[in-house]
């Protein structure tokens, strides 16, 4: 059975002695990588923000199947964040549009999450009103029934299937109100939302990077700060095989999602720590 078919949900049960040694780590790392980053030169952590915000980007699309031009990613985020490089090129409408997703959230992360927030991102990912070959509804909740599925014709694999889509406007209702009033540890808050809004699917293509993008979003309001110094979808598309496992036993599990809860944990620790690491060798 479907976690969402459960009487409780959305109410997520974990084991929080279980998972207290990894979020004080976790926490440990954080201070110690800022701390290093304001002891840098503006110009390299002006160069720090661009290449962890550029793999953000591109890795996240990279997960999804979606190849980004680095050059124009990185060109495209240096001018909207005014930051002076050498070696800028053109970038195109599609790239800027991507980029633009990824600032609102990370350099607006105090605001509030909106359905028209949403919408706005969506239609970033999808400017020609296509996915692919095929017209998709954006800007807006899918009206079609959604399965993850693999495997080639006649032998297809489904992974999951979404709720229904006449309950996705409720579904989101609740996600969107819980985003923006709960309390607590924003890198618990980070890892509850990327599972719950992943479950919910509330898009006909795009929920991926849109999930990972509101992750970004709360771990900027744990680190309270708009500069990003760690990618956490670089990290993900590492341990891409784990991520969709851990995912699909997830979504096909009990509302105690303490495994989940340790599994993206040691994906933000194993960022952050590689990031310090990256920091210490310059």
């Amino acid at each position: 059975m479907y976690i969402y078919k459960y009487a409780g949900w959305p109410d997520f049960i974990y084991d929080e002695k279980k998972i207290a040694p990894l979020l004080e780590s976790c926490h440990i790392k954080q201070g110690r990588l800022l701390s290093k980053m304001e002891m840098m030169g503006l110009s390299e952590r002006q160069d720090k923000i661009l290449s962890t915000i550029t793999s953000d980007i591109i890795k996240s699309s990279e997960i999804e199947g979606y190849i980004l031009n680095k050059d124009q990613v990185r060109s495209s985020i240096a001018r909207k964040l005014g930051i002076q490089t050498a070696g800028l090129v053109c970038s195109s409408r599609d790239i800027d549009a991507v980029v633009e997703m990824m600032l609102d959230a990370t350099q607006n992360y105090e605001m509030p999450l909106t359905e028209e927030r949403l919408f706005g991102w969506h239609a970033c990912l999808f400017p020609t009103g296509y996915s692919g070959m095929y017209k998709i509804d954006v800007g807006k909740y899918r009206r079609n029934p959604m399965q993850v599925i693999s495997g080639g014709l006649g032998h297809e694999k489904i992974h999951y299937q979404a709720p229904s889509p006449e309950k996705v406007p409720s579904e989101m209702k609740k996600f969107i109100e819980w985003f923006n009033t709960s309390s607590g540890d924003s890198f618990i808050k980070s890892a509850v939302a990327h599972l719950w809004f992943v479950t919910i699917h509330p898009f006909d293509d795009g929920n991926g990077r849109i999930t990972r993008t509101l992750s970004d979003m709360l771990l900027c309001q744990s680190d309270k700060t708009y500069l990003r110094f760690y990618s956490m979808s670089n990290q993900i598309m590492s341990d891409r095989n784990q991520y969709y496992a851990i995912l699909e036993q997830t979504q096909k599990g009990s509302l105690d999602i303490t495994e989940w809860m340790e599994w993206f944990l040691g994906c933000i620790l194993k960022a952050i720590t590689s990031s310090y690491e990256d920091a210490e060798s310059v």
